[in-house]
């Protein structure tokens, strides 16, 4: 039985079976309903704890609308995190709300007596046992009122509500003209009861009696220290906190294959792991945290396909790397044309040398020639006829590919799967790009990221869910870091504006990966090849979300499409060899430098709860805005890339605690703008399309 309702605590997934994630470092907000009947207030805080705690933190949390009650944790280190949501009745706070609507009512002090004789026990009872502090409210919010904060005191500190001389003699000895001056500096309980000794004082005035228990001093040392009664702690939660890529990232997906140049037929030479090292340099400029590796296993022969997805190939077509496994090894081997298990160790010392992490492919699918189809057989579906059945998307057909069947062997495969992820994981990644984790079993995914992280917690998971929400969010809650989404199909104003509030709605749960193209997607919006769509995408992807990414090519602008209404690349990379000249002029590399640099420098831009969207009379113009502690960004994109857009945008100023009348700073021209409550924006796309205004630090809330 809970004595005092604590209900609707946030964060909670699936009802709070599942833990809640978080980053270290990330501001987490933790929100309650707490109340209880009548007129007495009820406090409430936060008690969390995280691995090799001793004592459990405690956060006050401050008071709401309707009964809501709001604070705000830190946590400091990976690992699993728990919390609950305490609270009590505070018999200080419903005192003081008691005797402040007396006073302003003009009760006498006759009628008042008991009042302050009560107040003087509860000033008592706190200085006799202080307990555990707490700490004081979230985001700059008090945690309840003090004098000067009500119309009664407000009155009471400018020494109008009540009127006369002093008493006779006048103040005590060792007074001053200024109690609460007098009071700042003294230990908490001497403070205390010396308001309460002054409550008990009949030959003071009212308001010098009062005046004390009512000071700022007082209110914060039974607010850090308070008197609690029928103290009730709701349910415990969880938070899995991990490392901050898991949040935040910026990636480049390349194909080691195609870095080795041309030969002397001017056809593209196979590359290297050593080819691939010296690509670095220009994708870590770029300001890239993440180089994205596709499969990097021996590919199969069998049914191997050709030159854009033609299901026949010629001696010397390379395959699709998606079609693991042949005579040379599976999962756990490389291409012998990259080089060696070397050479791969040396390609992840030199992306760490430059502050780069590696992602590797993780796709559970083999090629006819896999070695676990001749040494497991189980692991596979077979048709009527004893053939092994083939990878499908009806219309599509894989037929170099064989779906793994999960069913018929778990335990033996799980095992397998696992073997091959830590095989990786000693070898440098801790990054994985999950292809299709959608076609899997959900309860495989929580076993394997669940043990994984058990010698491993700094692993992450990024899942290419490209599926409906049911799937993936409910592969995040499985234990999945991040997810693709559906951001490379929205491009209108309204639906980009619900695609983010749904990001922030679920961000207790999922976190986004924001990948503007892939080489399975060449979006409708990109084909028309105006390099203002790219910067434009580019703009939304980076600014909206704290992990984006772009696939090799998009910087050069690739957008043929190999048929009319379709999203394939022309010649894509998937199944031959692509050479690109990065050395030339006129790419979006410099834009997209720009605006890692930007990320970098705004921690609000890392953020993904703090996603606000703002009204803008154009609907080519979208507004958005991101906050962090000590720093707001505002963000205004075009969506139209032909032509010049201009409108008015309006600021939630309340929201964002700026004045009507502030200075932003834009990080894309230079510019600064007198904006206010109501400011005008014209973007050319021709010119830059967008503003990145960081706001100056002395208007910052």
């Amino acid at each position: 039985m809970q004595r005092i309702a604590v209900e609707d605590v946030r964060p909670a997934v699936s009802g709070g079976l599942r833990p809640a994630k978080a980053v270290v470092g990330e501001r987490v907000p933790v929100s309650a309903t707490a109340w209880r009947e009548g007129h007495q207030a009820v406090a409430a805080e936060v008690v969390w704890s995280g691995p090799g705690d001793g004592a459990p933190r405690r956060t006050r949390m401050a008071p709401g609308p309707d009964n809501r009650w709001e604070a705000t944790i830190v946590p400091d280190r990976p690992g699993e995190w728990a919390f609950r949501v305490e609270a009590w009745s505070d018999p200080w706070a419903t005192w003081r709300r008691a005797v402040e609507a007396k006073l302003a009512a003009g009760v006498s002090p006759d009628e008042l007596d008991l009042d302050l004789e009560e107040g003087a026990r509860l000033l008592e009872r706190a200085a006799a046992h202080p307990g555990p502090a707490r700490s004081g409210g979230t985001n700059g919010r008090p945690v309840g009122g003090a004098v000067g904060g009500t119309p009664a005191g407000r009155a009471l500190a400018a020494g109008t509500l009540l009127a006369g001389a002093p008493a006779a003699g006048g103040a005590p000895a060792g007074t001053t003209d200024n109690p609460t001056e007098a009071l700042a500096d003294d230990p908490r309980p001497a403070r205390l009861l010396e308001a309460a000794e002054r409550l008990r004082r009949k030959d003071l005035l009212l308001v010098d009696r009062v005046i004390l228990a009512l000071s700022d001093p007082v209110h914060e040392g039974m607010t850090t220290h308070p008197v609690r009664e029928l103290v009730t702690p709701g349910l415990p939660h969880r938070l899995l906190v991990e490392r901050e890529r898991a949040l935040v990232g910026s990636w480049y997906e390349l194909f080691p294959r195609s870095t080795g140049g041309l030969g002397p037929d001017g056809r593209p030479v196979h590359g290297t792991f050593a080819t691939a090292a010296a690509e670095l340099d220009r994708v870590a400029a770029l300001g890239f945290d993440v180089v994205y590796l596709p499969p990097i296993h021996p590919i199969g022969r069998t049914k191997r396909k050709g030159p854009n997805n033609n299901p026949v190939s010629d001696p010397g077509d390379v395959g699709s790397p998606w079609a693991i496994g042949s005579p040379e090894g599976g999962h756990d081997a490389v291409h012998p044309d990259l080089g060696t298990i070397e050479d791969f160790d040396a390609f992840v010392a030199r992306a760490r040398e430059l502050g780069l992490e590696v992602a590797l492919d993780l796709a559970l699918q083999c090629s006819p020639d896999h070695p676990w189809v001749r040494e497991h057989p189980e692991w596979f579906t077979h048709r009527p006829d004893g053939s092994i059945a083939t990878a499908e998307n009806p219309p599509k057909r894989y037929e170099d590919i064989y779906p793994l069947n999960f069913d018929n062997d778990p335990a033996g495969l799980y095992a397998e799967v696992l073997r091959v992820v830590l095989h990786w994981v000693d070898h440098g990644v801790r990054i994985f790009r999950v292809d299709n984790p959608h076609t899997k079993p959900p309860d495989f995914w929580e076993w394997l990221i669940a043990r994984v992280h058990r010698a491993h917690p700094d692993v992450v998971f990024l899942a290419e869910a490209f599926t409906n929400p049911a799937r993936l969010y409910g592969l995040a809650r499985r234990g999945f870091s991040q997810s693709y989404t559906y951001f490379t199909w929205r491009t209108g104003k309204a639906e980009l504006t619900d695609f983010g509030r749904e990001l922030v709605a679920h961000a207790d749960e999922a976190r986004p990966n924001l990948f503007v193209n892939t080489p399975d997607i060449l979006p409708e919006h990109l084909q028309s090849g105006r390099p203002a769509v790219f910067a434009i995408r580019a703009a939304l992807a980076a600014t909206m979300a704290p992990t984006w990414g772009v696939y090799s090519g998009y910087e050069l602008y690739e957008h043929q499409a190999l048929r009319p209404g379709g999203e394939e690349y022309l010649d894509s990379e998937k199944y031959q060899l692509v050479h690109r000249d990065f050395g030339g002029d006129g790419t979006l590399e410099p834009w997209i430098a720009r605006l890692n640099e930007v990320r970098r420098a705004h921690p609000a831009l890392r953020e993904l709860r703090t996603l606000r969207f703002h009204d803008v009379d154009n609907d080519a113009l979208i507004a958005y805005s991101k906050t962090a502690p000590g720093e707001i960004v505002l963000v205004v994109v075009t969506l139209d890339p032909t032509g010049p857009q201009e409108g008015t945008v309006t600021w939630r100023l309340d929201e964002l605690g700026l004045p009507d009348g502030f200075t932003a700073h834009d990080e894309v021209t230079g510019q600064a703008f007198r904006w206010s409550e109501r400011a005008y924006v014209r973007l050319d796309p021709n010119q830059a399309v967008a503003h990145i205004a960081a706001v100056p630090q002395e208007v910052r809330p």
